[in-house]
């Protein structure tokens, strides 16, 4: 049976228990008193039984679209406004953006995309994009788009062999790239066969170096691409909404990167689906600097090209992101925590050393108009003249809408950020598998330390995790994973049924790995993970005991526990030390020591162990973020009397992360105040 027709069955079914909404302008519906305590109050969402013969609810669905999910934009009218920006470099110096229109974007993918065909690339050709944010991705990306090419994201920080692995596992046929990044593909051109063509943008032809023509590969420039295009136009080729759009690579946890499938329906729905309650206009300008190879930014590249949006982009280089801000000035602006985190250490920081004067005037300031927001009121405009307007500014004055996903946000920061910046926050949550957002908070909604309702273009329900003691009959609120579905849901891991079998189940849910629970209301809240596996701040995927076996092999370990989490950006270690090698260490350095319980606490031996593990974790080829910034070193070992190992001495994650809290707060502590970059954002 479809997924249409059993919800209509379901809706038959519940139709007696659904009235009217009066005087509630966000819910489209309200629950009768009959249909209990499932449905009773749910102000964000609306619950709907999964399967009519259980009779259980439990499937949530956004209140702005109960009926019926959302896979379609509604019509809107034809637009030429300003579209892409970047700063023109005079006399040396980078000045104020210079903008393409629409329809100029419009006229540079006809001719991009006709250039493709020109060299002979079939309809479902897989293009890969090598470059960071500028103008020519998007470009690229529609032109993608409108001659049925596929679009595959390239970038290097998955680690060195990541894109030779992409480019040959996705059979990429052409490769748009900058001078730097084509260095990167000529190293191994020869490993790459399936590649025709590759383009340079910002390339100049006769600079470009000569192919020797046994390679089978043609080396180009972006303008020569789109001359040749703008000669020989031909037609678009329109893709099928189910035709694949996009092969996103995920880092993932263990082995190869993952490719996720999109198709044109998933993008369009979940985009279309965010639309119903989120609202940009033409006026609108948004700053691009978060990796287009990235859900996150590709999801926030559709809302803004439906929207007719201007799009600046930023220089390329996350230190002169300030500078940008400020010629740019954006009424948009999306990020992650890691860099809405810097901006709160940043302002408390300068709060903190402005004299005491100052910082009660903003205490007095920031506690008055937060009550006032909390409230739904109107805050005194005196606060923003005496104080936040010099704030405001730091991200160029006219921000009104502030994003954040990735990971989550804190409660502290969320309400920091709507009382300093005065403007909408939102915080949303979703991966890469949903075509971005499976949820986010309503316009509204002053409650910090959830990620909202559901995408209307979804569905959402919780699964029991027995073993973890999560169950729907939790209280005082229904636990479980976090299982999705609907138009959003991915068509599955390219060439990889196994793995697509094992987060997709026969009835259609994407089962996401994630703990969540219902709050009042029926906003989501995230609060576990099923598998050791965690993310960072900035996004990437952890898996502690690959790193803790790597970091097994130092001479100093006896036993090795990896921590990270969502709120930070890196790994801390705590290592149970080898006595022996300890103390061998000490006297190799002259260290004088009767007790090693107090060595552990030196500096100098905590500087040598880490020193151990990093050159350690060079050899096994960690990558970046893999790295521990921190170790504490303790002589107690890891035992089943102390409640650290379980019987077949595997490390109890939980029962460690609470027994070395202490430990842990301080290396965080302590990261904190030697990072410099807190101090350059602000």
């Amino acid at each position: 049976m479809s997924m249409d027709s059993a919800a209509s069955r379901r809706l038959k079914a519940i139709q007696g228990h659904l009235l009217p909404a009066a005087g509630d302008s966000r819910s489209q519906i309200q629950p009768n008193e009959t249909s209990g305590e499932f449905v009773q109050g749910q102000k964000y969402s609306v619950v709907l039984p999964e399967k009519l013969q259980t009779g259980k609810w439990n499937v949530y669905r956004s209140a702005h679209s109960p009926l019926k999910l959302v896979n379609r934009f509604p019509d809107h009218p034809e637009i030429d406004y300003k579209y892409l920006g970047t700063r023109i470099r005079v006399d040396g110096t980078l000045g104020e953006y210079k903008w393409l229109t629409y329809g100029e974007a419009g006229t540079a993918r006809s001719a991009i995309g006709s250039g493709l065909k020109y060299y002979g690339l079939p309809k479902g050709a897989r293009v890969g994009l090598f470059f960071i944010n500028r103008p020519e991705w998007l470009i690229v990306d529609h032109a993608c788009s409108a001659y049925s090419f596929i679009s595959v994201p390239l970038y290097d920080t998955l680690g060195p062999d990541a894109v030779k692995f992409i480019v040959n596992h996705a059979d990429v046929q052409a490769i748009f790239c900058v001078p730097s990044t084509m260095n990167t593909l000529l190293s191994f051109l020869s490993e790459i066969p399936c590649v025709r063509v590759i383009v340079v943008v910002g390339g100049v032809d006769e600079h470009l170096p000569s192919l020797p023509s046994t390679s089978g590969v043609k080396l180009v420039s972006y303008l020569k691409l789109l001359s040749e295009g703008q000669s020989n136009l031909q037609p678009f080729c329109a893709p099928k909404p189910e035709d694949v759009a996009t092969i996103c690579y995920t880092s993932g946890t263990t082995g190869t990167p993952k490719g996720v499938v999109l198709s044109h329906d998933n993008l369009i729905a979940s985009v279309a689906g965010m639309s119903r309650a989120t609202r940009f206009y033409p006026s609108d300008i948004y700053i691009s600097y978060l990796p287009l190879a990235h859900i996150y930014e590709r999801a926030n590249q559709i809302m803004s090209l439906y929207y007719g949006v201007a799009v600046g982009f930023y220089q390329g280089d996350n230190l002169k992101l300030m500078d940008d801000l400020a010629a740019l000035r954006p009424t948009i602006f999306c990020s992650v925590p890691r860099l809405y985190n810097r901006i709160y250490a940043g302002i408390t920081n300068a709060v903190k050393t402005s004299g005491a004067l100052r910082e009660r005037l903003f205490n007095a300031a920031y506690n008055s108009k937060k009550q006032a927001i909390m409230k739904g009121q109107k805050p005194s405009p005196m606060w923003d003249r005496l104080v936040f307007n010099k704030i405001k500014g730091k991200l160029g004055g006219r921000v009104r809408f502030m994003g954040s996903g990735a990971s989550p946000l804190s409660p502290d920061v969320m309400d920091f950020l709507r009382v300093c910046f005065g403007c909408q926050v939102i915080e949303g949550y979703g991966m890469t598998e949903t075509s971005c957002v499976i949820s986010s908070m309503d316009d509204g909604d002053n409650l910090s330390g959830h990620v909202g309702s559901p995408n209307p273009a979804c569905e959402i329900k919780l699964v029991d995790v027995p073993e973890m003691n999560y169950t729907s009959e939790d209280q005082p609120y229904p636990r479980g994973e976090i299982c999705v579905r609907g138009p959003i849901v991915f068509q599955g891991y390219y060439k990889d049924e196994i793995q697509t079998r094992e987060v997709i189940d026969d009835d259609g849910w994407l089962h996401t790995g994630d703990i969540g629970l219902w709050l009042p209301g029926g906003r989501l809240k995230i609060i576990d993970r099923k598998k050791n596996i965690f993310k960072l701040a900035q996004g990437e995927y952890i898996a502690p005991e690959k790193v803790e076996n790597v970091y097994a092999k130092c001479r100093f370990v006896s036993q090795c526990f990896i921590y990270g989490d969502s709120f930070n950006s890196c790994l801390v270690a705590v290592v149970s030390v080898d006595p022996d090698v300890l103390r061998d260490w000490a006297a190799s350095e002259g260290i004088k020591c009767e007790d090693l319980e107090q060595l552990c606490s030196d500096q100098r031996a905590r500087a040598a162990v880490l020193a151990d593990m990093d050159a350690v974790g060079r050899e096994a080829q960690l990558r970046g973020f893999e790295f521990a910034k921190a170790v504490t070193v303790v002589l107690e070992p890891f035992t089943l009397e102390n409640g650290l190992l379980t019987p077949t001495l595997k490390i109890k994650r939980p029962q460690a992360k609470e027994y070395f809290a202490k430990a842990i707060s301080d290396m965080y502590a302590e990261l904190s105040t030697s990072d410099p970059t807190a101090q350059k954002m602000l």
